[in-house]
């Protein structure tokens, strides 16, 4: 009993401190990791970082800051922290050579929250896909087809590519090129495509609109109509007044050329 009660007394004496230490260590390191957490996470919202930045950030530095203070709790028990950290530190390098491409869609996913080409509700082409953003995520991002079908495309691949933000700007040109035949007069054709954009309230005046002769084709003489509208009205106007041009030009006798094929039989 003497034995053990001396062996008891040289581990308290011996350890007591050391785990005392180590404890306290732990407490501080947890509370400090707590306040820097909450502190960043103050400062960037108030600067309106995206929130995903925001809570991975956080999280980072608050398990960075406990593990530095669980190193240095193990460093009071005489654990060789330096070789610890060469072994994590190889590990991590292992790990991050096999995850490299999750690793590139995950540094091109905190750079398109930090430039924000795009955000949600835009409508973009971006990584050979087109839609309307959904989600975004450190590691892909989520468009939506006009016809409702979900791509996920990994951030790498948008962020290595062009980005066409089509709904950035409040507004947008509508392009049509109209061909009239080159018997039938351009001055009329003008005309009814000037009293159509006029017609319409959802053509701006400012930018005015243009209306000009573009090309001698081969079998028509193309007209450009360029009016400029809201971005939600672009669709509309652009499918309302196709469908009016070809209804006016009819009623005016404005011929439509079309591509025509004669056979002789011999």
């Amino acid at each position: 009993m003497e034995n053990v009660m001396n062996t008891l007394i040289t581990f308290a004496t011996t350890y007591g401190i050391r785990i005392i230490g180590a404890i306290l260590i732990l407490i501080l390191g947890r509370i400090v990791a707590g306040f820097a957490r909450k502190l960043l996470r103050k400062a960037l919202s108030a600067r309106s970082v995206d929130p995903v930045i925001v809570s991975f950030v956080g999280s980072l530095t608050y398990f960075l800051i406990l593990t530095f203070a669980a190193l240095a709790a193990l460093d009071k028990f005489g654990v060789e922290t330096a070789s610890l950290i060469a072994v994590f530190g190889a590990a991590g390098f292992a790990i991050g050579f096999a995850l490299q491409g999750s690793l590139s869609n995950f540094a091109a996913g905190v750079m398109l929250l930090v430039f924000r080409p795009f955000r949600i509700g835009d409508y973009v082409e971006a990584g050979g896909a087109s839609g309307t953003v959904r989600e975004m995520g450190l590691f892909t991002t989520i468009l939506m087809t006009p016809d409702n079908a979900k791509i996920m495309l990994p951030n790498g691949k948008i962020f290595g590519d062009t980005i066409k933000n089509i709904t950035a700007e409040k507004t947008r040109r509508v392009d049509l090129v109209v061909g009239i035949g080159y018997g039938s007069s351009i001055e009329k054709a003008m005309e009814i495509l000037s009293e159509l954009l006029k017609a319409d309230p959802r053509v701006l005046h400012d930018p005015a609109p243009q209306i000009a002769v573009a090309e001698l084709a081969d079998s028509s003489v193309n007209l450009i109509v360029r009016p400029w509208v809201h971005t939600a009205d672009y669709w509309g106007v652009k499918l309302d007044l196709t469908y009016q041009i070809k209804k006016a030009f009819d009623r005016q006798n404005i011929e439509i050329p079309f591509p025509q094929m004669v056979i002789h039989k011999p």
